[in-house]
């Protein structure tokens, strides 16, 4: 049972200060009225905890949307609202969850619309959900809501995780590769030096490659901090940069641009756009609204701003799939069921489709960018390897020969 602190006044006049255990603000209000005290505030003991969300972690997607999908279960069976989000609680097994799910528990009992307790934990879920949950409410089909946002969710936590995981070898690869260039430079290449300088003695030329290998050693020893810090900077730099419109702009049209990369982040927010206004137009949102929110969810700057413009189309009696196609971002194919699913009326299906089609073949994509990726990096470590090797056993050829 949580506590709830209170500051109340006495049938006396003077205030007073306490906590009291209550299954909800209502129960506590209650209790207050049965002690003769005038409560003048009342809170979540907790709610203080829940301020500190910052040190309980993310709530991953895939977590949230096996507690919507729970819900959905729970309701659809008959178990009433407050009785779901009890088992909910004592199901979650991370500490933040199971304090939000406390919360929105605790504000329903209060007599707060499911929908205006989700939205506020919105760090927590983002304005799809709540969008979607609040389209249920108002449209009495919460449960077909709270399901469909749930998958939504779990697509989106599924691709996400297959690009990360794409990822990690290539990210391995490179890491290494730095590692080894760098432990030989630091401590391997200083072996020769002596032997270096002798042939300079003797007046036996150093070839290009081990002048250069040196440039680049003594470069690094006496550089290499003040470079990491340059680069540092300038990464912290750019990142502050990126927070603006423009220099967003800038990173999303060269992010578009670049070879192989650029066709796969263009599907990717593509079809997450077209996912997010599918789902939303599914469960019943305004397609104004849904237009807004798929807009923020590309992640691209471009493409949000044709969506923008496709917005103001639709407000004024136009079609969607005029600005879209004249921004010239979303693939011509795409347009075309676009622009069919129009004028059929069955564009929140299709949306949805066209979604999974664009990422089945952004995963395939994807994969094969991942296997190019591989065989290049190899080829660069070997080529760096062979390179410093080269250039320290060259000079010693050179010094047999002269010998010789």
């Amino acid at each position: 049972m949580p506590d709830f602190v209170y500051t109340a006044r006495t049938s006396a006049g003077t205030d007073v200060t306490g906590k009291v255990s209550a299954n909800s603000k209502r129960e506590a209000i209650d209790a207050l009225g049965h002690l003769s005290l005038f409560p003048i505030r009342v809170e979540d003991a907790r709610r203080g905890e829940i301020s500190l969300k910052f040190l309980q972690g993310r709530v991953s997607d895939s977590l949230i949307a096996a507690t919507l999908a729970q819900l959905a279960d729970l309701l659809e069976n008959g178990v009433p609202v407050l009785d779901s989000f009890q088992v909910l609680i004592k199901q979650a097994t991370q500490a933040r969850l199971r304090d939000v799910l406390t919360d929105i528990h605790d504000r329903v009992a209060d007599g707060e619309a499911i929908d205006v307790a989700f939205a506020a934990h919105d760090d927590v879920f983002n304005e799809l959900t709540i969008s979607v949950i609040r389209a249920g409410v108002e449209g009495a089909f919460l449960e077909d809501s709270l399901r469909r946002t749930a998958r939504f969710l779990e697509q989106q936590a599924e691709m996400r995780g297959k690009i990360v995981g794409a990822m990690i070898y290539p990210s391995i690869l490179f890491v290494v590769g730095i590692t080894v260039v760098v432990v030989l430079l630091v401590f391997f290449v200083p072996q020769f030096t002596p032997f270096f300088e002798q042939m300079e003695s003797r007046g036996i030329p150093l070839s290009l490659s081990t002048v250069s290998l040196l440039f680049i050693r003594d470069f690094l020893m006496r550089f290499g901090l003040y470079t990491f810090g340059a680069l540092v900077f300038i990464a912290i730099w750019l990142q502050g940069q990126m927070a603006t419109k423009w220099g967003r702009r800038i990173l999303d049209r060269l992010k578009l641009r670049l070879p192989i990369v650029g066709p796969i982040l263009l599907s990717a927010a593509v079809a997450r756009f077209c996912r997010v206004l599918g789902t939303l137009l599914e469960n019943g949102v305004p397609i104004l609204r849904a237009l807004e929110i798929g807009g923020h969810s590309t992640g691209n700057v471009l493409l949000a701003d044709a969506v923008r413009r496709s917005a103001e189309n639709v407000s004024s009696g136009e079609l969607l799939s005029k600005p879209l196609a004249e921004a010239g971002i979303i693939p011509p194919q795409v347009m075309a069921m676009i622009a069919v699913a129009e004028e059929s009326n069955t564009l929140e299906n299709v949306l949805v489709n066209i979604a999974d089609t664009i990422e089945r073949n952004t995963a395939r994509k994807l994969d094969m960018m991942v296997r190019l990726i591989e065989p290049v990096m190899l080829l660069i470590m070997a080529g760096a390897v062979f390179y410093i090797i080269v250039s320290l056993l060259l000079p010693v050829f050179q010094m047999g020969q002269a010998t010789g």
